[in-house]
């Protein structure tokens, strides 16, 4: 089909990074954002604007906090009728369902605990599966008191599942196709270093001055070239760490008697309750356990406050408490896990020295995840997704201009249609997230349901910018530039201005307060960044207004010249 490898390797490259750079561009700029997910949530959030705290005492706080939490609404009305067996009696309502689980989490960066109860489906059709309906809540660990539950955390339950779920959860459709995306990336990586066989020169090769066409795929090579490592690892990671995602179609159907027998034979080898036993049992100090986890954390020259913290079988005799360190001291994301006895407190495993291969998958883990505590490592990762982003937007752009003269002496609509798509998937997605910033602003602090009005105004931003770009998409189909680029990137850069404004004014946290005056690096960053986004935004708009002007120019003169050709 093809004369040679660079020729096969450069169709692979063109058509595989089209037709996925569109999922691809959501997950890099998604994931850039994600790397201050907590961040976001303190702006969105405004009560939550206080610092960090550790796990707080479970028996004087969570505990009673636990014991409050009901099974969530949406949940039962979801999966009960699917879990329960009409067989064996009728069903049990939902607020009569028993705890069967607690699990509180932290990060060095989390003022707010998140914490969860899984609540045990009784009468259930498969015994040994799954059978938990949940209630999440959030909590103040200064004084114990739930947040408001209908609020978005918009860094870490919106934008952060946009990177590597799309929001897409039915059937896990969203993890499999950003899945798919991540190995056509590294066909498209490995394609491009084959294309590109001068790959240093690239490096220092990038001519502004030049004509678009020549200018978009200097910059589309140099940000390829920078941040290859990067996006290479990046995909690779990515692909490690949903693996067992990507496989659970075998596991969950083919192989699921062998996956069942599989934790049976591993709760027996590890001494830790896999059934209930149906005995009641008290809860020992949960408190004192904690300490001994401490305890025995420095003795191994590691100590540290506990990240994850949870509770098996609640109120049964087989009931254990698991116990896991906050590692954000080092790379590799491990949790050090201790195991009592819930009723006594009894030491019933501590995990073991890790193979050299759960070494090898847990530093690549928790490279991607990033729970650590170094900030210039973080906008080294903001930096690398930035690049990704600039790298796929200008390979869209490319393929446009290298095309469109051709379509459009042809009367083709192929390019318009690629050109639309592209300004709404680049633009319009960073109209939608900030969008969504003001929307949270706007929106009344006490409006039932904010959080579902906050996800219609993100998709509705979305909606609106591809309308628009489909609707300004006609110089394209004639050669030209579609004005759709800079007209939305004068609508980031307005958008952007109007959050840092809300934000002043409704919490009374400007840039002045939460720089100089009660210093809040957290707030502060999201505004700044806003307000760069929006310089870089209006930067670009002048830009493309420039070159269109000048095109106009070019061809007006070209356009005289014929016509006095033509006279003489």
């Amino acid at each position: 089909m093809f004369p040679n490898l660079r020729q096969s390797m450069a169709w692979l490259h063109t058509w595989f990074g089209l037709v996925l750079g569109f999922v691809l561009i959501v997950v890099f700029f998604f994931g850039t954002l994600s790397v201050f997910d907590r961040e976001i949530d303190r702006w969105a959030i405004p009560q939550t604007r206080f610092d960090p705290q550790p796990m707080p005492s479970f028996d004087r706080m969570l505990l009673p906090a636990f014991r409050k939490m009901e099974p969530g609404e949406a949940d039962y009305a979801a999966h009960m009728a699917a879990l329960h067996d009409p067989a064996q009696g009728p069903m049990t309502p939902r607020l009569h369902l028993p705890a069967d689980e607690y699990w509180a989490y932290t990060t060095h960066r989390d003022p707010v605990l998140r914490m969860g109860v899984g609540f045990k489906v009784p009468l259930a059709k498969d015994p040994d599966g799954h059978n938990h309906i949940h209630g999440d809540a959030t909590l103040d660990p200064r004084s114990g008191a739930f947040v408001r539950a209908d609020q978005l955390k918009i860094g870490s339950e919106w934008f952060y599942p946009m990177h590597y779920s799309l929001n897409w959860p039915w059937q896990n459709v969203g993890i499999f196709l950003v899945g798919l995306a991540a190995v056509v990336m590294l066909a498209a990586l490995v394609s491009g270093v084959v294309i590109h066989r001068k790959i240093f020169r690239e490096f220092f090769t990038f001519r502004p001055q030049k004509h678009s066409q020549r200018s978009v795929l200097d910059l589309h090579n140099l940000s390829g070239v920078v941040a290859l490592p990067f996006h290479f690892f990046f995909a690779f990671t990515g692909l490690v760490i949903f693996g067992a995602t990507y496989f659970l179609p075998v596991s969950q159907f083919q192989l699921k008697g062998l996956h069942d027998q599989h934790e049976v034979m591993e709760a027996r080898a590890t001494g830790l309750p896999h059934q209930a036993a149906g005995v009641a049992a008290p809860l020992a100090s949960v408190d004192a356990m904690v300490a001994e986890a401490k305890r025995r954390w420095a003795a191994r020259d590691m100590a540290g406050e506990v990240g994850f913290l949870m509770v098996h079988h609640v109120g049964d005799a087989n009931s254990y408490v698991s116990i896991y360190r906050a590692g954000s001291d080092r790379v590799a994301l491990v949790g050090e896990g201790l195991h009592f006895r819930a009723s006594t407190g009894e030491v019933l495993r501590e995990d073991p020295p890790r193979s050299a291969v759960a070494d090898v998958h847990e530093f690549l883990t928790g490279l991607h995840l990033q729970h650590f505590e170094h900030w210039m490592l973080r906008w080294l990762y903001v930096l690398g997704g930035l690049l990704g982003c600039v790298c796929i937007a200008t390979g869209f752009v490319f393929f446009v201009e290298k095309r469109k003269a051709a379509h459009a002496q042809a009367g083709g609509q192929g390019c318009r249609l690629v050109d639309a798509l592209a300004v709404s998937t680049v633009t319009g997605m960073v109209i939608a997230a900030v969008g969504l910033l003001v929307a949270n602003r706007v929106l009344p602090a006490d409006l039932v349901g904010k959080s579902d009005w906050e996800k219609h105004a993100f998709w509705g931003f979305w909606a609106l910018a591809l309308l628009h770009a489909l609707w300004r998409s006609g110089p394209v189909a004639r050669g030209g530039m579609n004005p759709a680029w800079r007209e939305q990137c004068r609508a980031v850069a307005g958008l952007c201005v109007a959050a840092v404004m809300l934000n002043a004014v409704t919490t009374g946290d400007h840039l002045l307060q939460t720089v100089f005056i009660e210093t809040y690096w957290p707030v502060a960053g999201v505004d700044v960044s806003l307000l760069l986004t929006a310089g870089i935004a209006m930067g670009a708009a002048r830009k493309l207004t420039r070159h269109e002007h000048q095109r106009r120019a070019t061809s007006a003169g070209e356009g005289r010249e014929a016509a006095g050709g033509l006279h003489a």
